[in-house]
């Protein structure tokens, strides 16, 4: 979709490179987009000739000249996704494309101390959807909680992530969280480097790539289903 608005901006089709994946149903309110483009064009024009050219569920926030070298992809530090539940009996039909309907009350005592357990340099390899040949070890930085409402929202940073790495360990939460999951047996989880040691896989629709950090700059944006409450 955005090599399609560069096409009609510069006439000829380019390569875009971005900071993370994102299965479909996913979100994101702080991607980061990196491309070449062939000619001048000054900056400042360029988000609001981007913006005439996309469809109305995609946005350009701004955009900056950076060095040759640089990569949203590889020049990344750090990657931040953030979670949405609803938490309450009753679905929420506004915010049914936005969030996990879960019906059962949440204890968040119980999924922090599962989170908690997840902090740190380990092989995910237990959270990874499909066998990965590669190296499968990150290191989480950040794994908070907290309730807004009926709205539960889950905060992870890594310096990296597996394929629906966020959205199985969002699944193993819910599970220690509704009690059918002990939080102390986390570590045999990662341990066991097997899928199904964890838990369910979340939907995709309550994820949302919120930010990428760089060393002189730091993408995060709040999902609007947290702005609104």
């Amino acid at each position: 979709m955005l090599e399609d608005a560069l096409v009609k901006i510069f006439g000829e089709r380019i390569a875009v490179t971005g900071a993370g994946r994102t299965d479909a149903g996913v979100h994101a309110t702080g991607q980061v987009i990196s491309f070449r483009i062939p000619r001048d064009f000054p900056s400042e024009r360029l988000a609001i000739a981007l913006n005439a050219s996309l469809a109305d569920d995609v946005a350009v926030r701004d955009v900056t000249e950076v060095e040759e070298a640089f990569s949203a992809r590889r020049s990344a530090l750090e990657r931040t996704y953030v979670y949405a539940i609803v938490n309450r009996g009753e679905p929420s039909p506004l915010a049914a494309r936005y969030a996990w309907h879960v019906r059962r009350a949440l204890d968040l005592d119980a999924m922090g101390a599962a989170a908690a357990a997840l902090i740190g340099e380990h092989d995910f390899r237990s959270f990874c959807a499909l066998p990965e040949n590669g190296r499968t070890v990150r290191r989480l930085s950040e794994f908070a909680l907290d309730r807004r409402g009926e709205l539960v929202r889950l905060q992870v940073s890594a310096d990296g992530f597996l394929h629906h790495m966020v959205r199985a360990m969002v699944g193993t939460l819910v599970e220690c969280g509704q009690a059918r999951r002990d939080p102390a047996t986390l570590p045999a989880v990662l341990a066991a480097g097997d899928r199904r040691a964890a838990g369910i896989t979340a939907p995709a629709r309550g994820l949302y790539l919120a930010g990428v950090r760089y060393e002189e700059y730091h993408s995060l944006r709040e999902p609007w289903i947290f702005r609104t409450t």
